[in-house]
Order: C-alpha cells, then structure tokens, then sequence
C-alpha cells in the first residue's frame, strides 16, 4: 500500500491532509480525491446554492511530491440546457 495526501486547492485556500491515507495506488488515490470533489460540492449546494468548480485536489505521495492533480471539474458531468422545451416547463425572462 501507498500513503497519499490529498490537499484541497480552493477560494478558500490551501487545506493540506495531514493524516494521509494508505491506498492500494494511484487509481484509487484519484477515486478518493473523486468521491471527497463531489462531497464537497454537495455541500456547498446544500448549504449555499453554489457549486464552485475552480478546485482542485492534489495528490502528493508520502514525501510530498504532487503526483496527479484531480481539478473539481473532473468529478462531475454538468448536463445544461436552456431550452424550456428540454424540461417540459415554460421559461420565463428568468431563464
């Protein structure tokens, strides 16, 4: 197994992870670093309306050297449409 550390690079800062987490490898690091993006932002929606995708996740191995850095907008798939046809609604001047 391998340690990694996973920091949060976001509008707030620079979070390090202290603690670290012993993984099986990279591949599941990048799972993590997934998982923790989209708690994350359900979060922030849930308590502010706002999901900010200009984050990121680096993951440094045991002795601090970034190896993969996972950007938030690599955790999610935004699927947009405006057309009010798309959700059956009507689309007011608000759309």
């Amino acid at each position: 197994m391998a340690h990694y550390h996973l920091n949060v690079v976001n509008s707030v800062g620079f979070v390090a992870d202290e603690e670290g987490h012993d993984l099986p490898d990279l591949a599941a690091a990048r799972a993590q670093a997934v998982a923790g993006v989209r708690s994350m932002l359900s979060d922030e929606l849930r308590t502010r309306g706002v999901i900010d995708l200009r984050g990121r996740i680096e993951i440094a191995e045991q002795h601090g050297t970034v190896v993969l850095v996972v950007p938030f907008s690599a955790a999610v798939d935004l699927i947009h449409d405006e057309s009010p046809s798309a959700s059956g609604g009507t689309c007011s001047t608000s759309c």
